[in-house]
């Protein structure tokens, strides 16, 4: 049986995992099949991880983590989670291949997923122009135009942050009023490099080797028409991968799992979790990364105080502990 199962190969589970395995853990890191090394893998350049100041290819740097994991002695296992069962002391791991693995401990460090448009072209010029993140990716794109697709809080947000960087930002909507907050929308209207385009989808993204535009289509009439930009920003929203903790952890309203204040503890002792799969906010690398931390110094003290109770005190009082 092991002491640590990591899920996840992102940021936050690689960082986790180097912690675990400098505690001498052992642990072993489930990692996708099909997103080894989550949403960073589909990004080009990233400027703002701290100890790279010339920047680093996205790709990279998640091979950077995941060398480090793997030179402190975690074992990564190219496999699919397919089921969870984390009642009792033991928790067990299920895996698509049919295997099973049991450890006292589980940190779940799933990430979340960007919602996409499902357009021609999104997927080609991801990270060659089509971006999820403003705060990653707006430093590329000065003096440029711009877009920004969707109509709440986080595009706004996004097209008010940008403009400190393009020289137009168009808000794409596919109606004619905004669900954003009214401050939100205020803050939005008042910028005159912010330009919306209404009643509005978008079809296609247009570009080579790059984003050069996009084709759009009206929600009212069905014509379209194309624009001309050097970049697109999609802000519809993002979705935590927690379906294999339904019902199974304690989720805040926003699907996020619930963690115990500024811990990684989740609503069941023994399970961990870390990174954007806890965070509806900030969801950043290196916000991510040093919630691995957490999540791995959480865990290391969980297993030191089950070693401590099972050898100082007696059975019952063993329990009590866990179930804190």
């Amino acid at each position: 049986m092991r002491q640590v199962i990591i899920i996840g190969s992102g940021p936050a589970g690689f960082t986790a995992a180097i912690y675990a395995a400098r505690a001498n853990l052992k642990p072993l890191l489930v990692a996708s099949t099909v997103e080894v090394g989550g949403e960073l893998m589909n990004t080009t350049e990233v400027e703002n991880f701290p100890g790279f100041p010339d920047g680093i290819q996205g790709p990279d740097l998640m091979a950077k983590m995941q060398q480090q994991a793997e030179r402190f002695g975690t074992e990564v296992l190219y496999d699919d989670v397919v089921s969870l069962d984390v009642d009792g002391t033991v928790k067990k791991v299920t895996l698509g291949s049919g295997a099973a693995h049991e450890a006292s401990t589980i940190i779940y460090a799933t990430g979340s997923a960007y919602r996409k448009l499902g357009v021609e072209g999104e997927e080609r010029l991801s990270g060659y122009g089509v971006s999820w993140c403003a705060t990653c990716d707006g430093f590329f794109f000065r003096e440029k135009t711009i877009a920004v697709v969707g109509g709440g809080d986080s595009a706004m947000e996004e097209a008010t942050f940008l403009t400190r960087f393009a020289s137009k930002v168009y808000v794409i909507h596919r109606k004619d009023t905004l669900r954003a907050s009214k401050i939100m929308q205020e803050r939005a209207f008042a910028n005159e490099k912010i330009e919306f385009i209404w009643n509005t989808e978008v079809e296609e993204v247009l570009g080579g080797d790059s984003v050069n535009g996009v084709r759009l289509r009206s929600t009212t009439d069905g014509s379209t028409r194309e624009l001309a930009l050097d970049g697109l920003f999609i802000a519809i929203g993002n979705d935590p991968r927690t379906h294999l903790v339904h019902g199974k952890l304690e989720l805040t309203s926003e699907g996020t799992i619930w963690v115990d204040g500024r811990s990684s503890r989740t609503s069941v002792p023994g399970v961990f979790a870390a990174g954007d799969v806890i965070d509806p906010t900030y969801r950043q690398a290196a916000t991510a990364a040093g919630s691995g931390v957490v999540a791995a110094l959480d865990a290391e003290h969980f297993l030191a105080d089950l070693e401590d109770a099972s050898v100082e005190v007696p059975a019952a009082e063993a329990a009590e502990i866990i179930a804190r």
